[in-house]
C-alpha cells in the first residue's frame, strides 16, 4: 500500500466509519449517543461522516466506547518509536 496517496479526508472517513460501528455495534442512534455526550446529533453525524469536527468530540466517543485506552497506547507506542531512533547527525 502507497501511504503517500492517503489524504486527510481518507483517515477522517475512516475514522467516521469505525464510531459508526461502534454506535451500531452498541445499537445506539445518533441522537441517543449525541445526549449521552452532550454532543448535537449534527456532531455526531458530521464524525460520522467525516466531515469537520474536533479531536475533543472524537475523543469523546472513543472514551464513551471504552476506546481511548487502546488509541492512547497507540499514540505512546508511536512515541516511543521515535523515542529509539538514532540521529544520523
Amino acid at each position: 500500500m502507497d501511504f503517500s496517496n492517503i489524504r486527510v479526508s481518507d483517515v477522517k472517513i475512516e475514522i467516521g466509519t469505525l464510531i459508526k460501528k461502534m454506535r451500531a455495534n452498541r445499537k445506539l442512534t445518533q441522537v441517543e449517543l449525541a445526549k449521552r455526550l452532550n454532543l448535537s446529533r449534527i456532531t455526531i453525524q458530521n464524525i460520522e461522516r467525516g466531515n469537520n469536527f474536533t479531536i475533543d468530540s472524537c475523543l469523546l466517543v472513543f472514551q464513551h466506547f471504552d476506546e481511548i485506552e487502546s488509541f492512547n497506547a497507540y499514540i505512546k507506542s508511536k512515541i516511543d518509536d521515535y523515542n529509539e531512533m538514532k540521529s544520523i547527525y
